[in-house]
């Protein structure tokens, strides 16, 4: 329980990776705001689960990751119930799969505005508490593709680029100030938005379900395995610890050997 008086807020996190940091942090003894879109009854039982693994205090924000002044109104919503955010992960992320004449321009935007914007405007806003306090961690969701391009993955290799380079560039300018910025770049972990990006996968590469499995997906992995949620989840609560505080401004692969070629 060593986060015990901290506040964390996980953007993205009714499912998926996202579900996995809150879960974890709550495990930690964090109070944890949850964030994404999800029927009431769903967020409710998923804020009772997190009670019962150790958050004293949990919070829910429904805010729009592509609406900077939602993003806004959910760290002051953190500040008011939970206490001013200590953590943040940027986690939210959507995806479109296409080559790059055939993408439309709002799916562009949409993925530039959730996957890259959203974490420029929730760093923004979280960050004079955290000087005040001296202490802070923000931990952004990268992917192997802030490292590595693939195919018809024009707006997502970039937003993801982007965010490595937003994490190296705050790591510098907040470097003596207590605080660690970092980027957990996973390759592909079996959550409702990979699973959602097969079929498009099939149509683009005119391949099988198995096919796009086996040969694009895991293909790529050398393990032949896919990351886990919670291994993901296991790392960033590592980087909120006192043994991770000189680690900054780092793009941490979680891709099962990926990008090591």
């Amino acid at each position: 329980m060593f986060l015990k008086g901290k506040s964390a807020i996980v953007t993205g996190s009714t499912s998926g990776i996202g579900l996995a940091y809150a879960r974890a942090l709550a495990a930690a003894g964090a109070n944890v705001m949850i964030n994404g879109f999800a029927d009431a009854a769903a967020v409710e039982a998923e804020r009772t689960a997190l009670l019962n693994l150790g958050a004293p205090l949990t919070a829910y924000s429904g805010a729009d990751m592509a609406k900077p002044d939602e993003i806004a109104e959910m760290v002051t919503s953190c500040a008011s119930v939970l206490g001013d955010a200590d953590i943040l992960i940027n986690n939210a992320g959507i995806q479109f799969v296409a080559p790059i004449d055939a993408l439309p321009t709002e799916k562009w935007d949409a993925i530039i505005a959730v996957n890259l914007s959203a974490t420029f405007h929730a760093i923004r806003a979280v960050l004079p508490a955290m000087k005040a306090k001296g202490w802070g961690r923000i931990i952004n969701t990268g992917s192997a593709h802030s490292l590595v391009a693939s195919p018809n993955k024009a707006a997502y290799v970039a937003a993801k680029h982007g965010v490595a380079g937003i994490t190296k560039t705050v790591a510098l300018e907040v470097a003596q100030a207590g605080i660690t910025v970092n980027c957990i770049s996973p390759g592909y972990v079996w959550t409702p938005l990979v699973e959602k990006q097969i079929p498009d996968l099939m149509a683009v590469r005119g391949l099988t379900r198995a096919e796009v499995l086996r040969d694009v997906l895991l293909g790529v992995q050398p393990t032949r395995k896919f990351v886990t949620p919670e291994q993901v989840a296991s790392l960033a609560i590592y980087l909120c610890s006192e043994g991770a505080a000189s680690i900054t401004g780092a793009i941490l692969p979680m891709d099962g050997g990926w990008t090591a070629a």
